[in-house]
């Protein structure tokens, strides 16, 4: 497993938009979906990583939504990959599991 943290140097080279969230704001990437595949492979902290079209399941929202439909957020320290449902109920990249799998 890689680590649950996204150091990094510089900000990834997409402009961002701010995403209202509980207590505030956050800058979200606006990644092109052609290079969804790439930012995906950099920073799942998994193996293996999904393909785009995977389903995965959101364990905060308890709703599912395909892996390309996922986020990335900006701050100081980090890039943070989380859910499309984020801004609702702050699933990140650890709280998504297979929906076949969930019990």
């Amino acid at each position: 497993m890689k680590t649950l943290t996204y150091p990094y140097e510089q900000p990834l080279p997409y402009p961002t938009r701010p995403i209202k969230v509980e207590g505030g704001y956050v800058d979200a990437y606006i990644i092109p979906e052609e290079k969804k595949g790439e930012v995906l492979k950099a920073l799942y902290p998994f193996i293996p990583v999904p393909s785009l079209d995977a389903v995965m399941l959101d364990i905060h929202e308890d709703k599912t939504f395909k892996v390309r439909e996922f986020m990335v957020l900006r701050s100081p320290e980090m890039h943070w990959l989380v859910s499309p449902d984020y801004p609702k109920s702050g699933g990140t990249v650890i709280d998504w599991c297979d929906p076949e799998e969930e019990g």
